[in-house]
C-alpha cells in the first residue's frame, strides 16, 4: 500500500511533464514574452504539484494544466479579463466568399500563398480573450467542452469568443490578402452583413 502512495505523485508530476512544450506554446501566446512565458509554466506546474489532489484521475490534464496556467496569467500578468471586441460589422465568411465569388478554391488558394508569419501576426492582434480562445480550439485542439472547462465559462461563450476571433482573422487576413496581392484590388471593399 506505501509502494502506491509513493508512485501516485511521480506518476502525476510525469504526466504533467508530457505537457510541458504545450503549456509553454500557450504561455508564449498569452505573454508574448519568452521570459515571462518560462515564469508563467513555471508557476503554473508548481500550483499544480500543490493542488494535485483536486485533479481527478482520467479527466484531461492538458485542459486542467490550461486552466491553472490561464487563471495564473489573468491574475498575475493582465489583472483583469475585461477586454473584449464587437465584430458585429464583419460578415461570418468574408475571405471566403470574396475569393469564391473570384471563382477560386479559397482555402488552398489562400493558405497557399499566405505567409505562416502573417497568420500568427494575426492572431497575436487578436484581444486576450479571443486569442486564449482560438489557441485553445484550433491551435490546440480543445473541445469545446474542454476549452469551457479550462476558461470557466459556458460553451456558449467559449463558441461566440471563437466566431468573433475567427470573424477578426478574416477580417485580418483579408487584408493582408488584398495588399500583397493573393486577392484583386477591385475586391477590397468587404461587404458588410
Amino acid at each position: 500500500m506505501a509502494e502506491s502512495q509513493s508512485q501516485a505523485p511521480t506518476t502525476f508530476a510525469e504526466e504533467a511533464l508530457t505537457h510541458l512544450d504545450t503549456l509553454y506554446r500557450g504561455a508564449l501566446r498569452l505573454t508574448r514574452d519568452p521570459d515571462q512565458a518560462q515564469d508563467l509554466v513555471q508557476e503554473a506546474y508548481l500550483r499544480a504539484l500543490r493542488y494535485q489532489h483536486s485533479y481527478q484521475t482520467g479527466t484531461n490534464m492538458k485542459a486542467w494544466l490550461f486552466a491553472i496556467m490561464r487563471n495564473l496569467f489573468w491574475d498575475r500578468f493582465k489583472g483583469s479579463r475585461k477586454e473584449d471586441v464587437s465584430l458585429d460589422d464583419v460578415g461570418e465568411f468574408v475571405l471566403y466568399d470574396k475569393l469564391r465569388d473570384e471563382g477560386a478554391k479559397p482555402e488552398a488558394d489562400v493558405l497557399d500563398k499566405m505567409a505562416a508569419s502573417e497568420v500568427v501576426a494575426a492572431v497575436e492582434e487578436l484581444p486576450p480573450l479571443h486569442r486564449e480562445v482560438v489557441l485553445l480550439v484550433d491551435v490546440e485542439g480543445f473541445s469545446y467542452k474542454d476549452a469551457a472547462e479550462t476558461l470557466g465559462v459556458p460553451i456558449g461563450t467559449v463558441m461566440s469568443r471563437l466566431h468573433r476571433a475567427r470573424q477578426q482573422l478574416q477580417k485580418s487576413l483579408f487584408e493582408y490578402a488584398v495588399e500583397s496581392g493573393i486577392v484583386r484590388a477591385s475586391n477590397k471593399e468587404m461587404p458588410t452583413q
